[in-house]
Formats: C-alpha cells, sequence, structure tokens
C-alpha cells in the first residue's frame, strides 16, 4: 500500500518560464510527508513538540516539467523502516506521464537532534505503506 498526496502545481511553484521551479518540489515532497505522518495519526503539530524527523539523505531525479495548473499525484512508499530511520520513495505523476522520482531518509530524534528509536505504534503503522 502506499499514501497518495494530490498537489495542484501554483503559481508559486512556477519561474518565469511557467515551469516548476526545482526546490519547489523538495516542498512538495516535505507537504507530502506532513500529510503522511497526518495520515498515520502522528501530524507535525504534535510530533514536533517532543521530536524531531529531519531529512538525513534525499536524491531526487527529473523527468519531465511540471506546469502551472497540473495536477500532481504524489505517491509516497515506505521502504523500510530501521531503528531511527525511515527510507521513503516517492513518484510524481501527472496522469500517466511520471514528472520526478525520489528518495529520502528520515531520521526520528529528540529535541536535541540525537536519533532515537521510533514509537512502536509509528512503525506498526508505516509498515501498512
Amino acid at each position: 500500500m502506499s499514501f497518495n498526496f494530490n498537489q495542484k502545481v501554483l503559481f508559486k511553484h512556477c519561474d518565469p518560464a511557467g515551469i516548476v521551479f526545482y526546490p519547489r518540489y523538495f516542498e512538495m515532497i516535505n507537504d507530502c510527508v506532513e500529510a503522511f505522518f497526518e495520515e498515520i495519526g502522528l501530524p507535525f503539530e504534535v510530533l514536533l513538540k517532543t521530536a524531531g524527523v529531519p531529512t538525513a539523505q534525499i536524491s531526487t531525479s527529473f523527468q519531465s516539467p511540471s506546469r502551472h495548473g497540473d495536477a500532481l499525484v504524489i505517491q509516497l512508499t515506505v521502504k523500510r523502516i530501521g531503528r531511527s530511520s525511515l527510507d521513503l520513495s516517492f513518484e510524481a505523476m501527472c496522469g500517466a506521464e511520471v514528472r520526478f522520482t525520489a528518495e529520502s531518509t528520515l531520521v526520528y530524534t529528540d529535541l536535541n537532534g540525537r536519533a532515537q528509536p521510533w514509537p512502536e505504534a509509528v512503525r506498526t503503522k508505516c509498515a501498512q505503506y
């Protein structure tokens, strides 16, 4: 099972050429991650009071440009759950066309930035994706 996040390409995402300026894709990925955590019952506004989930690694391939008004579906898949890390993959589609793919690693940390084990409830819910 994967988590799907719908993202309409807005004016704010585009450069003067009318296509998505690539750093905006990273914002979309982060929005997808935040929505995923909401879905599994750990919204960021609760999570970030006692912990953090910084991105430790991210790699992205851009296959085709997106334009203002495009309707993207970003599919998040959990690839691996480690003791304190979470490997995710993303595929952004517009209709049948892949716009970008990405892989990232998040780390669950305490408020001092030290890695800590994922809570068992989070591990269980992430395993479903």
